[in-house]
């Protein structure tokens, strides 16, 4: 029987997408041949994934798990390549059964997630790519974070699933009160995307940066270099109120900054509430687009 090395393993894995074990398996049945072994998986419809992989998975849903007492929350990004294949029932499931995975796992990296088992019996990576064989879309299973906390983590997700948030909430407290306000705030770096918290965490070389644009924008405006820096500093202070979660307007009572928020409430329940730690993934951000010519398009199916 041929040598099957673990390497000769991974690189069929990564050509085609199939499992550790049925990569293996097409190995042994095609006595260590790559070219024979991927159309073994080809035919057994194994490799399905592979034929989709020039393709671009920017749509998909984001999703939040979160546990019982609210000490311990996961956020989880998976794409497909249209909205249509976000809003199917599996690809929903498969989803939450991922989310739940991250919030039970010790693991960080999503690699050694997508190698835990899933409910089903096999590992995850598996699962999902019996997902996109059965489909028939790319989907990938883009990331994902997990955090846990001595006070509470409140989570908010927008548009069926295109925006979702994590807020930790450190606090004594456990009051239904805090939690209310945390999904609050949640669907507030939901709508406004703050950069920062607050001003502590502001960037020093962000400030460097803006003051220098400024600066130039002022005296371009040919303002008197006198007042020049005061003029900076005032709309430095407007831009600052707005990448700075704290010093937002709270969208729904805009009476309220989210610092004066978390004030009155931890007042209500009679204990000291700081914000920590807040995760926002939005579906697709960051990845590039592919956009085709149509008719180029045709005439690849046509081929």
């Amino acid at each position: 029987m041929a040598n099957i090395t673990a390497q000769m393993v991974k690189e069929l894995r990564e050509t085609t997408g199939a499992g550790m074990l049925d990569c293996k398996k097409a190995l042994q049945e095609a006595e260590a041949n790559m070219e024979k072994a991927i159309d073994i998986l080809r035919e057994k419809g194994l490799a399905k994934a592979a034929k989709k992989a020039d393709r671009v998975a920017a749509e998909g849903l984001v999703t939040i798990e979160v546990n019982a007492d609210h000490t311990a929350a996961a956020i989880v990004e998976v794409n497909s390549e249209t909205d249509f294949v976000a809003k199917n029932e599996d690809f929903k499931v498969f989803v939450k059964d991922a989310a739940a995975m991250a919030l039970a796992t010790e693991n960080t990296d999503i690699e050694a997630l997508l190698e835990e088992k899933h409910a089903e019996g096999k590992a995850l990576r598996d699962v999902l790519n019996d997902r996109i064989a059965k489909i028939g879309e790319k989907l990938d299973f883009r990331r994902f974070e997990k955090l846990t906390t001595e006070g509470q983590i409140a989570g908010y997700i927008h548009g069926a699933g295109k925006i979702g948030v994590l807020v930790e909430l450190l606090t004594e407290a456990r009051d239904e009160r805090v939690l209310t306000m945390g999904r609050d705030i949640a669907m507030q770096v939901a709508a406004m995307n703050p950069k920062y918290v607050s001003r502590d965490d502001v960037d020093q070389n962000y400030i460097a940066h803006e003051t220098e644009v400024l600066t130039a924008q002022a005296l371009n405006e040919g303002k008197p270099a006198n007042i020049v820096e005061k003029m900076v500093k005032g709309r430095l202070e407007k831009e600052l109120k707005e990448v700075c979660l704290l010093e937002q307007v709270f969208v729904k009572d805009s009476d309220l900054t989210i610092k004066k928020l978390v004030a009155n409430t931890a007042k209500e329940v009679g204990s000291d509430i700081q914000v920590g730690r807040v995760v926002r993934f939005e579906v697709g951000e960051g990845i590039e687009k592919k956009e085709e010519n149509f008719a180029e398009e045709v005439a690849k199916q046509l081929k």
